[in-house]
């Protein structure tokens, strides 16, 4: 049995980095998602590390431990505060952000 990852890209209010991201599992590339759409991710059960790339700009490498079975969601956005906005053309890793989706819905 395998557990599911899934991806959600999607912005509340405006979003300068709107592109395709590419998502990279465990060092590999492993599917991307569009603006406002959502992709699930069929992996083998274990510790995996997870990041979102779009040229240049990528997330920090997050690690996840999955359960057999298991679906575990994140959402996905190039939105930030001003401050990190401006830091991430020095810095492409803070560009994009992973942010983990509770079972209630919220992120």
């Amino acid at each position: 049995m395998t557990a599911t990852l899934k991806l959600t890209h999607s912005s509340i209010g405006v979003e300068v980095r709107r592109g395709v991201y590419d998502i990279i599992i465990d060092g590999q590339p492993s599917g991307a998602v569009a603006m406002n759409n959502t992709i699930e991710i069929p992996v083998a059960p274990g510790s995996h590390t997870l990041q979102i790339r779009n040229g240049r700009n990528s997330s920090r490498a997050t690690n996840i431990e999955m359960g057999e079975g298991q679906i575990i969601e994140y959402r996905c956005t190039g939105k930030s505060f001003l401050p990190i906005f401006l830091a991430s053309f020095f810095v492409p890793s803070l560009a994009l952000h992973l942010r983990r989706v509770d079972k209630g819905g919220s992120a």
